[in-house]
């Protein structure tokens, strides 16, 4: 599993309607497209759940690196993105897991990512260790009210550690995320076919 995330970041007076009814045109585009797991339409809005941008900020979750080459290069809505808004930079991480949480069958209409530094470790199984107890807490967030389903990936270039969750509804105050994002749209189309932990 990979996940992978790009962000564009828009002008502070940008007009997000014009977001969301691109999203509505053709998100559903995606809705069977082989390969992916998951792509959540999210956006953030200046000023709104604390963000300081506007942002559009797509969050995919795909079952090997063979479709999202081919989503990145070969078509398939990605050479829109770029002929709209230029070509952004396409974070990736390697997936960890995704798990379903009591929410699964509602349709998510908030999420919140937590991009951490992983620390470097004296002992050498420090970092086996922290992976372990990141994969103690995504189960625990899987057992949430109100979560669809929580991911955990890391990258190993950037030592970053993230931590990707749908909600049905607002995500809780409580909630330890470094961005919250509103949901457009979720394209599903394998989604159980995505790995847990």
């Amino acid at each position: 599993m990979y996940a992978m995330q790009y962000e564009i970041t828009l002008p502070a007076d940008y007009a997000m309607d014009v977001i969301r009814q691109r999203v509505a045109a053709a998100a559903h585009l995606l809705d069977d497209r082989a390969g992916l797991g998951l792509k959540a339409y999210l956006i953030r809005e200046n000023g709104r759940e604390g963000s300081p941008v506007n942002q559009y900020a797509p969050f995919y979750l795909w079952q090997e690196t063979g479709p999202m080459a081919d989503f990145l290069v070969g078509g398939g809505g990605f050479q829109r993105i770029i002929g709209s808004f230029g070509r952004p930079a396409v974070h990736h991480w390697t997936g960890l897991a995704a798990l379903p949480g009591p929410a699964r069958a509602a349709v998510p209409r908030a999420a919140t990512r937590r991009l951490t530094t992983l620390p470097e470790f004296a002992d050498p199984d420090g970092l086996a260790a922290l992976f372990e107890e990141e994969t103690a807490r995504l189960h625990s967030t899987a057992g949430r009210e109100g979560v669809h389903t929580t991911a955990l990936a890391f990258d190993p270039r950037h030592w970053q550690l993230l931590r990707f969750t749908l909600w049905e509804d607002a995500a809780p105050a409580d909630e330890d995320a470094t961005e919250r994002y509103e949901v457009l749209h979720l394209s599903a189309p394998h989604l159980d076919a995505l790995p847990g932990a």
